[in-house]
């Protein structure tokens, strides 16, 4: 069979070493000793792991954020060789398993009570329902601690969403000592809220969508112009950008097999690519078993920087497969059906079972729209959306997916 790529690898040989999920280590190996640097700070069993500063909340984050959408109940361990990697930085939210993730989170804090001090902890309400208060004072039972260092309200889509009445309860929340800084998370109009937020003197961190897709593109350049100004810390989620390699595209084969021949895999690369970015404090990232996370914390030590020709690779990957992306821009699709569908929720929750593999959490989503909404996908029109869509998405037929796969 003809080799193909730049790792010197057949098709059918490139493939099966990325159908793993492309979590292999490669050249990296499984934890990489690398100099000690001056943004790196020694953790708890020895480990280094680079540290950036979380905008003006002026914590050392490190540049891995365990995300907390996974079964953390019983991955006891994983959480321990996470602080033990020097991940210090932990994300969880209400709506992860209806507050099982920080249930588990906090099993691990009663069981190891010195390692409480040692994480920037986060956790996250949906606007929906309001009750802030008595919803956070939930969470922090279920975390067995008195306070978060970091609070975001989660998966907001526009920026009017932060008004003065969110503003005078977090000003409340702080001086309680319940939570330490606020921001907010988004998935949706990632740029609008970015700059909406840069002007307001009480954000201090939000987490966005933002990965080698979105990088390049000028809006989301200025946004995070706008929130570096206003001392706003940013973390990155969604970096991968629409998940592993999984077609036999010349675009996808040239970009992994580019990568595997420097010694580490596409996921690898994609990190390393926002990582490039020195404002982007840190990436959450869901780690669910030890593999994944032994290959993420692999990548943030390894000092290896992308060429030139590797962010060119990316770009030609991302171009070809444009149209399998949803980038969040909900305030166009959503436009063009009148706003009576959040169109972009439903190709998250797509993504999330087609991209990931992650069906569960896929339905969890897809559960959470107005049931309303669910009854009527399956019969409505998303041919306006789909024409309006910028990048070509075939909502269409998304749509009608989801309707007969999630429900």
């Amino acid at each position: 069979m003809a080799k193909d790529n730049q790792a010197g690898l057949t098709r059918r040989e490139l493939m099966k070493t990325l159908g793993m999920g492309g979590l292999a280590v490669a050249g990296l190996g499984a934890l990489p000793t690398v100099a000690t640097a001056a943004e790196e700070k020694p953790e708890a069993g020895g480990a280094a792991m680079p540290r950036r500063t979380l905008g003006k909340t002026g914590m050392e984050v490190s540049i891995l954020n365990l995300g907390g959408m996974f079964d953390t109940v019983n991955n006891q361990l994983l959480l321990k060789q996470a602080l033990g990697w020097g991940i210090n930085f932990w994300d969880t939210a209400e709506a992860y398993g209806n507050g099982l993730s920080e249930e588990g989170f906090g099993r691990f804090f009663a069981r190891n009570p010195e390692a409480r001090s040692q994480i920037v902890l986060t956790t996250k309400l949906t606007p929906k329902g309001g009750n802030f208060d008595e919803r956070l004072d939930a969470a922090l039972a279920r975390l067995k601690t008195d306070h978060v260092e970091l609070f975001y309200i989660h998966a907001i889509s526009s920026p009017a969403e932060l008004d003065g009445q969110l503003k005078d309860w977090a000003a409340k929340a702080k001086k309680a000592g319940k939570i330490k800084n606020f921001g907010f998370s988004t998935h949706n109009n990632m740029e609008d809220c970015l700059q909406g937020a840069a002007g307001l003197d009480w954000i201090d961190a939000c987490m966005i969508s933002y990965n080698f897709r979105l990088m390049h593109e000028a809006k989301m350049r200025q946004a995070l112009a706008a929130c570096k100004k206003a001392g706003i810390g940013v973390v990155a989620m969604k970096t991968q950008g629409g998940g592993p390699v999984k077609s036999d595209s010349p675009a996808e084969l040239d970009m992994a097999g580019r990568f595997l021949e420097k010694g580490f895999t596409d996921k690898q690369a994609k990190l390393k690519a926002v990582w490039n970015n020195p404002d982007i404090a840190s990436i959450c990232s869901q780690m669910p078993n030890l593999t994944i996370l032994g290959a993420n914390v692999a990548a943030a030590r390894d000092r290896t920087a992308l060429a030139r020709e590797d962010f060119e690779s990316l770009r030609r990957y991302a171009e070809a497969t444009c149209g399998d992306y949803c980038a969040g821009c909900s305030s166009i699709c959503g436009a063009a059906m009148g706003g009576a569908v959040p169109v972009a929720d439903v190709m998250r929750a797509m993504m999330y079972y087609r991209d990931y593999g992650e069906r569960e959490i896929a339905r969890e989503l897809f559960a959470s729209l107005p049931e309303s909404v669910r009854a009527g996908l399956g019969s409505m029109d998303f041919s306006p959306a789909q024409a309006a869509c910028p990048r070509g998405l075939a909502i269409a037929e998304v749509v009608r997916d989801a309707a007969s796969l999630l429900a």
